[in-house]
C-alpha cells in the first residue's frame, strides 16, 4: 500500500553520501557495495538524467535485480524530474543544478531516493482524471509502482523523496 505520508523506513540520508569519487561524467558517486548502497550526484540536464538511468540499471544489475530495473528507473526519473521542476530553483555554485540519487537494498526492498536542496514537501494533489495533462503525473506513477513512498527532511536544508520497491521477482 502506498502512502504519501512524511515518514521514513530508514533515514534516506544513509543512502546519500556527502562526498565521494568522481564519476565518468564528472558526477560524484559511491559505487554499489555488497551491503547494498549506491549514490550518484546528478547534474540536472539531459546528460545527467541519462547517466542517472544508466547508473540505476547498472547498480540493479550488480545486485541481481534486473527484474526491478524498469520500475526503479521510472521512479528515479519521475522523482528527479519533480526535484528539478519544483524544488531546484537556483543552480548550485558553479552553475549546474544538482540532485542526489540514492539506492539502498535490504533483502526484501529496494529504497530509491532523490535528494534536493528545497525544504518544501512534494505536492501530491488529487488526480484530475478528465484532463490529459502533460505535467503533474509523476507522483501518481511513483505511487502506482512503489509499495510505499514519502519524504524526509535533511537539515539544515533540503529533503529526500523516497520510494520503497519490492525486490521479489514478478509473479
Amino acid at each position: 500500500m502506498s502512502s504519501p505520508a512524511n515518514h521514513a523506513i530508514r533515514p534516506p540520508s544513509q543512502a546519500v553520501p556527502e562526498a565521494g569519487d568522481a564519476g565518468p561524467a564528472g558526477e560524484t558517486l559511491r559505487r554499489p557495495d555488497p551491503v547494498g548502497a549506491a549514490a550518484l550526484l546528478v547534474s540536472c540536464s539531459g546528460e545527467g538524467f541519462a547517466r542517472a538511468r544508466a547508473f540505476t540499471r547498472e547498480t540493479l544489475s550488480c545486485w541481481s535485480l534486473d527484474h526491478r530495473s524498469d520500475d526503479a528507473t521510472l521512479v528515479i526519473t519521475e522523482l528527479a524530474a519533480n526535484a528539478v521542476a519544483h524544488a531546484v530553483r537556483r543552480p548550485a555554485a558553479g552553475g549546474a543544478t544538482e540532485v542526489w540519487l540514492g539506492l539502498s537494498l535490504d533483502p526484501a526492498h529496494l529504497l530509491v531516493t532523490v535528494s534536493d536542496p528545497a525544504d518544501e514537501p512534494p505536492a501530491y494533489a488529487p488526480a484530475d482524471v478528465t484532463a490529459l495533462r502533460e505535467h503533474g503525473r509523476g507522483l501518481y506513477i511513483v505511487d502506482a509502482l512503489a509499495e510505499e513512498w514519502g519524504w524526509t527532511a535533511r537539515p539544515p536544508a533540503g529533503k529526500s523523496v523516497w520510494a520503497k520497491l519490492s525486490t521479489a521477482p514478478p509473479d
